[in-house]
């Protein structure tokens, strides 16, 4: 998710391209633009910093372009992503502001970020955390994901300890690591894998990755609170904040 130096560099010097072309292309000769670019090139060389402003200002562009379209999409899909009829939520269900997860059993930063929520929820009384599961890390996470299904269609009562465990542990997440935490609260394997079977919850996968699309989520773990997404493991301190804001002025960012 984070672009290398080379990269930066790279789209920097792209932009600049994009600056002078039409001028070169419409006011200069072939001599003068050879001399313009000279120019330019010996300019930038004694001023590299210029390229890392413009870097700035694109990334800046690019995240008010990608926050635009995911407030609009929060607003076209509001009840799909807040209270989604196969989501089930964390803390308080009927609290004042609404903290949705999109996360993957199998990732890495998610697996950080469970201490985030467990902070927000141990803090917070008046919290409603949702959990989106987007299993986007290939075989061993969708599998992961069928028997959390399963787990949630059979005893719902037992999801958040079952998350708990299965996101908290350090092998990786698998449909036999995830029966086994399961087994291990009390559910039957056969009652699992017979779920599994008449009601894989490919729908609701289908609607994960639909909405991570229209919301421009493109890793996990990224969140939903009131009209912005907030994207990667931003921390507790800034959940807080974004939830207090909601409270202040009904929006994440006042």
């Amino acid at each position: 998710m984070f672009r290398t130096k080379a990269k930066s560099f790279a789209a920097a010097l792209a932009l600049a391209g994009a600056v002078f072309l039409p001028l070169q292309a419409q006011a200069l000769d072939d001599k003068q633009k050879e001399e313009f670019g000279a120019y330019i090139k010996e300019y930038l060389l004694a001023n590299p910093e210029i390229l890392m402003d413009m870097q700035e200002a694109l990334q800046q562009k690019q995240a008010q372009q990608q926050q635009e379209q995911a407030t609009a999409a929060i607003t076209e899909n509001k009840a799909a992503i807040f209270n989604g009829k196969d989501d089930i939520s964390l803390g308080n269900p009927d609290g004042d502001v609404t903290i949705v997860e999109f996360f993957d059993y199998n990732c890495g930063y998610c697996k950080r970020a469970l201490s985030d929520m467990e902070a927000v929820l141990e803090n917070d009384k008046n919290v409603r955390f949702v959990l989106k599961e987007l299993p986007i890390l290939g075989p061993d996470s969708l599998a992961a994901h069928k028997v959390s299904a399963a787990v949630r269609d059979l005893a719902p009562e037992k999801y958040g300890e079952f998350h708990r465990t299965l996101l908290g542990g350090e092998e990786r997440a698998t449909e036999e690591t995830a029966i086994a935490v399961a087994t291990g609260l009390g559910l039957n394997e056969a009652d699992i894998r017979k779920q599994m079977e008449t009601k894989p919850h490919d729908d609701a996968v289908r609607q994960a990755y639909s909405l991570a699309q229209s919301l421009g989520i493109t890793g996990t773990p990224s969140y939903v609170i009131s009209n912005e997404a907030v994207f990667g493991a931003v921390g507790v301190d800034e959940l807080t904040a974004k939830v207090a804001n909601v409270r202040a002025c009904g929006k994440a960012v006042c």
